[in-house]
Order: C-alpha cells, then structure tokens, then sequence
C-alpha cells in the first residue's frame, strides 16, 4: 500500500453483520483509526483530544465486501489543503491486495476553547508537504 501513513486492523466477530460481511459503518471507524492516527503524528500531539480538527464530512466508496477473519489495510493521506480545511483519502484492502473501499473527509481547524475555525498553519503545509513527497493518489494528486 503506498500511503503515507497506514495501519493494519484485524476484522472481528462484531464487525459482521447479519449478511455475513462487514457492516458498512466499520468502514467509517477504519477511517477513523487511521485518521486519528496520521493527524496526531502530523500535529504532533500527545494525545487526539489536543488535535485542533472537527470532521466536517466522509464519504465511502465500497467495492469489496470484507469478512471475519481477514486483516486489512487502511491508507491514509492529505489530499487536499485549504485555507482552513484540508481532505484526506482513505484506501482499505485486505493484506493479500484485494481493494475493499476508498473514502474522503474534510476536517476543519478549530479552536475548541474558541469555538471558531482557524487557519491551517503554515508548519502544518510544509510537515505535510515533506511526508507525502512521493505520494500519488489514483486520481493523480
């Protein structure tokens, strides 16, 4: 997988729906496994409670279904950076390739103690600028 940042998760028993497979909403806490990890490296917090980010929106494309007992892959990378927003895709696949689904979320910086959006910081660009050097998403970013 050529992310940027990844992790691998295990699919488990509660991930599966009556059908058989994994329920939609997983996907959306894969997202966020990986979200939350890429953002706190980039930001450099300690913890996710000290991200200055709100989820604006995500979305998912599922193109494979996922069952018990497989392990995936979630990708992770900054696809688009904004004046105060910036959007991340999201690619999950099974450890052996097979493509599951592809996501996207805008966040948005935010001053919690505030309660207002903020401008995305300039050290910000330039952290994500350095790690994805050689990233390219499918849709060529």
């Amino acid at each position: 997988m050529e992310f940027p940042y990844s992790i691998t998760l295990p699919v488990l028993f509660r991930d599966v729906d009556l059908m058989g497979h994994v329920n939609n909403v997983i996907y959306f806490t894969w997202f966020e496994a990986a979200r939350t990890g890429y953002l706190v490296e980039l930001f450099e917090c300690e913890s996710p409670r000290d991200l200055p980010v709100i989820l604006a929106e995500t979305a998912c494309q599922f193109k494979a279904p996922a069952f018990w007992g497989d392990t995936v892959l979630v990708g992770c990378a900054v696809s688009r950076l904004g004046t105060k927003s910036f959007d991340l895709a999201y690619r999950v696949e099974t450890t052996t390739g097979r493509l599951l689904a592809e996501g996207s979320s805008v966040q948005v910086c935010y001053d919690y103690q505030a309660n207002a959006t903020t401008l995305l910081p300039d050290w910000f660009r330039e952290r994500v600028a350095a790690r994805q050097a050689a990233w390219r998403s499918s849709e060529g970013r």
